[in-house]
């Protein structure tokens, strides 16, 4: 499916060109998406990987579904996203690390954060990820500027990601397309059997 120019690294597993497309829209802070990420990355890079049986004909499409029943949703995944920007190579490592964090941006342990108090916590966990000057960029990205209420500099990859969701009619997390259509048979709780039958059905060797 489309992908714009400057968003390309959400493409997080398999060839940018290859013919099928899994599109999977997360929230970081939905404990549902944490559980698909981790099995993309165990169970599906082996697959669509480099050296895996499904290598070259298809990618997966990180998508970012902000659910705003999730108060740290926006913040969360603006952090992604100036990741992204700064180490494309390192978005999805850390977006892994960050579902691993995820309980720490639930409602009732960050209700009494302010936006500066937890856009600092995750520059803690970017810094992990990001080079030594990285740290202060990332900031950069995620500070308020200009106008009272026009956002920050990731405002635009946000606006993105949800109006893209909001156009293809997509309500929750984890929600997977194939080459553009919904999959809801596809869930959080699959394992490896599941996705390998799935994936043989689906997808010509």
């Amino acid at each position: 499916m489309a992908l714009q120019p400057s968003l390309r690294p959400q493409i997080i597993l398999g060839h940018p060109d290859a013919p099928h497309s899994l599109d999977i829209f997360l929230d970081y802070v939905c404990p549902y998406s944490a559980k698909i990420a981790f099995k993309i990355d165990k169970i599906l890079k082996p697959l669509v990987g480099p050296g895996g049986p499904y290598e070259g004909k298809v990618k997966i499409i990180y998508r970012i579904q902000v659910q705003p029943w999730h108060a740290m949703s926006t913040l969360t995944s603006e952090a992604g996203l100036a990741v992204l920007r700064l180490s494309p190579e390192n978005f999805w490592p850390f977006s892994l690390a960050l579902y691993k964090h995820q309980e720490e941006y639930f409602d009732i342990p960050s209700q009494d954060l302010t936006t500066r108090q937890v856009r600092e916590k995750l520059a803690q966990l970017a810094a992990e990820f990001l080079p030594t000057n990285g740290i202060e960029k990332f900031k950069d990205l995620l500070a308020f500027k200009g106008t009272p209420n026009r956002g920050n500099a990731v405002t635009d990859d946000l606006k993105y990601n949800i109006k893209f969701s909001r156009q293809n009619s997509i309500h929750v997390s984890p929600t997977v397309l194939l080459d553009g259509l919904v999959q809801n048979q596809v869930g959080s709780s699959w394992e490896e059997g599941d996705w390998k039958e799935y994936l043989s059905k689906q997808i010509q060797l």
